[in-house]
Formats: structure tokens, sequence, C-alpha cells
């Protein structure tokens, strides 16, 4: 066990993303509301110990989709925007009865990418944070799809989770997805594959190795992921990619357990959100 895997327990602010794929039945595709409440159960834990949580949640389209009795993934972007409109509200309906049930307060939070790039929108979003977790309030963020125009802004809100983490000075960033973590090429391909436990430094030979691995359900893959972990790693935090089918994995890693990939924060004395908005949004 590494000290730094030892020392997630006492990491204070957390940003916690869960994949569309981690919040549905494989079978089916409908919500797996027992994994929802573990989560949730999890996160208002978390809140009890007195650490500040934000949950940045995926799944607003595929909930919708199934709702509107829709077969696959919308491709068009206004029955994504319609689906999005659809999904959203019953999402936030689940996740806030399910807070209620533990006594926590919790708020929807919905971001667009002009909003992260506009110096103003941007500062008041951190006020609105900052206030929010000063209130002990769960805020629960997603990319508001009903009205952006590509999907991909935020590539499945991995980069979103990584932004957020960085507009409230977050010390842990959780990525929860249907993958154990960071493989030296694609498992579900490539049986001889093996897991990365830490990664110290994110190389360009890094960036390459993880293109075109892929996820189930959601629309990022693995390069999204670490252009997450670039972003939370220079800001100062650590990050950590885990598989999101058992929602337990989280009790196991605050309790030190080697599980999933950790990147080690790497902080970088003249990081600046804006420089890395450019590069995501080239």
């Amino acid at each position: 066990m590494s000290r730094i895997r030892e020392g997630l327990a006492r990491k204070n602010r957390i940003v916690i993303k869960i994949g569309s794929s981690s919040l549905v039945h494989t079978n089916t595709q409908n919500l797996d509301y027992t994994k929802m409440e573990k989560l949730v159960r999890f996160l208002c834990d978390l809140r009890n110990q007195g650490k500040d949580v934000i949950l940045v949640s995926s799944g607003a389209i595929a909930v919708g989709a199934k709702a509107l009795g829709l077969f696959e993934r919308p491709r068009t972007t206004s029955l994504k925007q319609a689906c999005a409109a659809v999904g959203q509200g019953q999402l936030m309906m689940i996740y806030q009865k399910l807070f209620y049930e533990y006594h926590q307060g919790s708020a929807q939070v919905l971001l667009t990418f002009d909003v992260i790039t506009s110096e103003e929108r941007r500062r008041n979003s951190i006020n609105t944070f900052n206030e929010l977790l000063q209130l002990g309030v769960i805020p629960i963020v997603n990319e508001n799809d009903t009205v952006a125009t590509e999907e991909i802004e935020f590539g499945d809100n991995d980069t979103l989770s990584a932004i957020v983490a960085a507009l409230v000075k977050a010390d842990c960033l959780i990525l929860l997805s249907d993958i154990d973590g960071l493989y030296t090429d694609d498992p579900h391909y490539n049986k001889e594959a093996v897991l990365i436990s830490e990664v110290e430094d994110i190389s360009p030979e890094l960036m390459e190795m993880a293109k075109g691995v892929s996820t189930n359900l959601g629309t990022g893959g693995m390069a999204t992921k670490l252009t997450a972990a670039s972003i939370a790693t220079a800001m100062g935090a650590d990050m950590v990619i885990l598989n999101g089918q058992r929602i337990e994995i989280l009790s196991e890693l605050f309790q030190g357990a080697d599980v999933g990939t950790l990147f080690h924060a790497k902080p970088s004395p003249d990081f600046k959100l804006e420089n890395y908005l450019k590069e995501v949004h080239k």
C-alpha cells in the first residue's frame, strides 16, 4: 500500500464522477436503483465525516431515451437534447429522493462550455459551488445537454469533472467508469493487457496508448480520462479511475486498497484552467 493511497482517506474536498454505463443494468440499460442508493449512501457518509462532496453524474440522455421508448442511443443533436430534457428531470428526482432519505441536501448544477470559458460566468459558478458546499449541500453536476450543441464538449463528463475539481480546488477526483482503470492496452480486445496501479507522470506515450480505448455506453473513452487527469493533477488533486460496477469499491479505495489507477497530483505553480480549456476545445 502506497503512502498516497493511505492519504486518500484524509482528502477533504472530493469530486466523484459516475458515467452512464455505471448507472444502469448492463442487460436492459434501465437505471440500477440499488447501485444509485449505495452511491448516495456513500456520499452522505463522506459528508457526515465533514468532507465537501460534489457528484458529477451522466445519464440524462440515456434515461430520457429509455423514457421515450427509444431502443438505441439517439444520434442527432436535437434528439439528444430532447432526451436530455426528459431524462435530466427524472434523474434529479431520483437523486433528490435518495438524498432526502439520508437527510442530506442536494442541488442541481447544469454547466455548458461557454459558462466555463467566460470569466464572469466561471466566477459566478465558483461562488455558487462554494456557497452550496458551505451550506452542507451536495451539488449534482451535469452538462446542460438540452442546450449544448456538442455533447462531446466535455467528453462524457470526464473533462467536466476535472474542470469542476479545478473550480472548487478539490484535492481528490474519482472517475467511476466501466473499466478497472488504465491498462497497457484495451482490455476489451487484448487479454494480455495489464492494469497500471499508479501513474506519476502523464507522458505523450501514455496519451497515445490510451487512444481508442472506449467504454460500453458513454461517449468518453480512456483519452478523455487522461485529459481529466492532466487537469486534475496539474491543479493539485490526486485522481483515481475505478470500475463503477461495484459501488463498494469506493469504500475500499478510502481504506487504502490497491484498486483502480491512481494518478499522483503534480501541482503546477503556473496552472491556469484557461490554458487547458483551449486545448480541450481545439
